[in-house]
């Protein structure tokens, strides 16, 4: 029994020796019964009034201010947080627009009417693991399927689209009908970035196909508002001879699902993910049929400026925005080395233009395995040649090589001519001469100078 469980049966049998009674709530009860690890113990306390709670923690451990107001703890050096039954009353659209009552007599059954979904409306005494469940979540558990609790209070956060979407598809839910008719009606414009990035990162990093998150948005005509590019790929045609998955909008969410089979080898697997999701945004604005033959040229290129402004809506992260952008840049070209037969010289250039090298040859992977062709060969040998030629780099890059350092030692001195003979000595590096000799060439250049 692992420490935060200990803590918490500790909570309960105080709790009931003070007239009350602790449940498990939330995710935590979902997932046990779904026989998946959790990481936070959410606690919901019925029965005593907040200052005995509070006395209660207080002599358990030092307490987190979370939001006492709203009835919500948190202890130090632990993973629950315990909560009081409480009711939210809408007062806007946005997210955090609500007026909470907490009322620790409310009873089970009203308490767990403001969750979200069925499924997440189970509760679990702490002490006896007895299950009260007033919306049928085990039932709905057991088939797979998602629907929410109960229409007014549901509609009031719009967050839950994004939620039920994500859960869709971390678990592999079916959103109920009515569930889904919830969804269209819902306005999504008063979120904020955070929020919606949360979610998305949630599916992207956690769920085994993280293209039902956006296929449940689409469903449901939620697109519109936070990710309209993603939107524009549907309907956006292919060359059926290498894309015979469909538009361009199937192609990237069969490599998003690919993605996801990698993404615990990416060295950045939330920035892997989105490369995936935003590798072939340009061929919105770049498809043509030319001689009866679909194209796409320079899409590579020429979606950068609509990643730019897809990432800027969702998130300010600039290491996040230079990795994305340089993997889409470069997505095509590892494969395309291997086709063409290409030199040494032309794989180091690509791999010292990189970010990150390794995680670029698992984007070159899932764009692969995300196309269905008819014509398509193996890929393990083009994998093979490519991480090959990835050691080559990683070998000639732990060479000695010329620096400025070097520069000075032979008597050159700092100047605007300085960075041009560095690029020089770089280039001559990437081609493999030897440090001596790369040297002799770079003081050549500086006299003609």
């Amino acid at each position: 029994m692992n420490k935060d469980i200990l803590i918490a049966n500790k909570i309960a049998r105080a709790v009931n020796d003070a007239g009350g009674c602790a449940y498990y709530v939330g995710g935590c009860v979902r997932d046990k019964l779904l026989g998946i690890p959790s990481g936070d113990l959410d606690i919901e306390v019925h029965g005593i009034t907040p200052d005995t709670l509070d006395g209660i923690l207080d002599q358990i451990g030092h307490t987190r201010e979370v939001g006492l107001s709203f009835g919500i703890w948190s202890l130090d050096d632990s993973d629950i947080d315990i909560a009081m039954p409480r009711l939210e009353e809408a007062t806007g659209r946005g997210h955090r627009d609500f007026k909470t009552h907490v009322d620790p007599y409310l009873g089970t059954e009203k308490a767990s009417r403001r969750r979200d979904f069925t499924v997440n409306a189970i509760m679990e005494n702490v002490l006896t693991h007895e299950l009260v469940d007033h919306y049928g979540g085990q039932t709905d558990l057991k088939n797979g399927i998602l629907r929410h609790v109960n229409d007014e209070s549901f509609a009031e956060d719009p967050l839950r689209v994004l939620r039920g979407a994500g859960f869709a598809a971390r678990f592999g839910f079916t959103v109920a009908d009515e569930t889904l008719e919830l969804f269209r009606c819902m306005q999504l414009e008063k979120l904020s970035c955070e929020r919606v990035f949360g979610e998305l990162a949630k599916a992207l990093l956690k769920a085994d196909k993280p293209s039902v998150f956006f296929d449940v948005l689409k469903q449901t005509g939620q697109l519109d508002t936070w990710f309209p590019e993603i939107k524009a790929l549907i309907g956006v045609p292919q060359s059926p001879i290498y894309h015979a998955e469909g538009d361009v909008y199937n192609h990237t969410m069969l490599v998003l699902d690919e993605a996801a089979k990698l993404r615990l080898k990416a060295k950045r697997p939330l920035y892997f993910m989105l490369s995936a999701l935003c590798h072939d945004l340009g061929k919105t604005v770049t498809t043509a049929e030319l001689d009866g033959k679909i194209h796409a040229f320079g899409h590579e290129t020429e979606g950068l400026s609509l990643i730019k402004k897809f990432l800027h809506r969702l998130t300010n992260e600039s290491d996040l925005r230079k990795y994305v952008l340089n993997m889409t840049k470069l997505h095509m070209r590892p494969n395309m080395l291997v086709k063409q037969n290409a030199g040494k010289k032309s794989y180091n250039r690509m791999f010292d233009e990189s970010i990150e090298a390794h995680d670029l040859l698992l984007l070159a992977k899932a764009d692969f395995y995300g196309s269905v062709s008819n014509e398509k060969e193996p890929y393990e040998s083009t994998e093979e040649r490519l991480h090959s030629a990835l050691d080559e780099f990683h070998e000639l890059m732990s060479r000695p090589y010329v620096a400025g350092a070097d520069l000075i030692d032979a008597g050159l001195t700092p100047g605007e001519d300085f960075k041009r003979l560095l690029d020089h000595a770089h280039k001559l590096r990437l081609a493999g001469v030897p440090k001596k000799e790369a040297l002799a060439q770079v003081l050549a250049e500086a006299k003609k100078s």
